[in-house]
């Protein structure tokens, strides 16, 4: 699984931080941390990241193969 991030939607609401912390982070400023882009998320966290692409308020996360 990996998820794609649409940068000009988010809006640093930190709810996929929340949901996948070891996938998702916010820096001071507020922006998202993404450090798995483009990457296959761990099989250990993929429940999570699914439930964090769920949870953004704007739609900036998506599942993609």
């Amino acid at each position: 699984m990996k998820v794609a991030v649409d940068w000009e939607r988010c809006e640093g609401h930190g709810l996929c931080a929340e949901q996948a912390p070891d996938v998702f982070s916010l820096d001071d400023e507020g922006e998202l941390i993404y450090p798995l882009e483009n990457a296959e998320i761990p099989d250990d966290q993929v429940a999570s990241a699914r439930s964090a692409v769920g949870s953004c308020p704007v739609a900036a996360l998506r599942e993609t193969l």
